[in-house]
């Protein structure tokens, strides 16, 4: 297919993420006030949406407290600079098995299973514009952890986002998951104009190698919203091929915690050089009321406590 490039491209900042990152870079945010004055950098730096998680504030482990989403919630809403807001709804469903010779029982160090209502509780609280559907089961690096997501549960979660107002942001780490997404669109599950995270190069999903991801990208519907990211060293490197194939881009401190060699980022960092790729490209960088209105999203307030 011929490359269609973007001329009006939106940036999400992925702000802290779920995985072992907390020790690594004292950037990495992890009390609430920490993760929403980063996401305020970033959004004051050029990104349009923020995409949140939420650690425990001493040890900087991911959690799925309702409490520390609303603190976060509430921050970012209250600030100065405005932004879309995206919460995760990718937790709740890690496995960890035992013993290749005993996987069962599973190991209880890692493995957190929620139900479908109870990984959606923070959306309902807090009613960001977009939360995450991560649409499909994989194994991923960290020894014998898989992320378990079900067609049952892809099927209760996208339904509840959709009657919540809230907009699903389909997370796909290979072709398969975007074929399971096309299946709920059809089933009527989620609303057609479906927007759809391509996440490269995450062990073991979809490696980043450019014949995978063009094969990602020409496995989106023509009228779906895309973006794209790859992880660590390749991260800037997908802002500009994103863009050249017709998406967006995301960056930030989830997926690449470098700005250069032996130079430690911080998100709004990673931002301001996205926005420098974006703009030296010959495209513009377009601000969070103009992703709403391409996109059909609703800002709203957190329900009263």
């Amino acid at each position: 297919m011929p490359l269609t490039m973007n001329r009006e491209v939106f940036i999400t900042c992925a702000v802290t993420g779920s995985g072992s990152t907390q020790d690594r870079s004292p950037h990495v945010p992890r009390s609430p006030e920490q993760i929403a004055n980063s996401a305020i950098d970033a959004a004051k730096a050029g990104a349009a949406i923020v995409h949140c998680h939420v650690r425990d504030p001493e040890t900087g482990k991911p959690r799925r407290d309702v409490a520390l989403y609303r603190e976060v919630t509430e921050r970012i809403r209250e600030a100065e600079v405005d932004v879309v807001l995206n919460l995760t709804a990718g937790m709740g469903g890690d496995m960890v098995f035992g013993p290749t010779e005993k996987p069962l029982p599973l190991n209880p160090v890692g493995t957190d299973m929620a139900g479908a209502s109870e990984r959606m509780k923070h959306v309902l609280e807090c009613l960001p514009e977009i939360c995450t559907l991560d649409c499909g089961t994989m194994n991923f690096a960290e020894a014998d952890y898989v992320m378990t997501n079900t067609p049952g549960m892809l099927r209760a979660m996208g339904g509840m986002m959709t009657e919540l107002g809230v907009k699903p942001e389909i997370e796909a780490f290979d072709t398969g998951h975007l074929w399971f997404a096309k299946e709920l669109v059809k089933e009527g599950v989620l609303k057609p104009d479906a927007l759809v995270q391509l996440c490269m190069g995450v062990h073991w999903g979809a490696p980043d190698d450019l014949n995978t991801f063009m094969a990602m990208v020409n496995n989106v519907p023509d009228d779906w919203t895309w973006s794209a990211f790859s992880l660590g060293r390749n991260q800037m490197a997908y802002v500009a091929a994103a863009v050249l194939a017709g998406g967006n881009v995301r960056v930030g401190l989830e997926d690449n915690l470098w700005l250069g060699k032996g130079e430690l980022a911080t998100n709004a960092q990673l931002v301001e050089r996205a926005v420098t790729i974006v703009e030296n490209m010959g495209a513009r960088v377009i601000g969070p009321d103009e992703v709403r209105a391409r996109l059909n999203l609703s800002k709203r307030a957190p329900r009263a406590a």
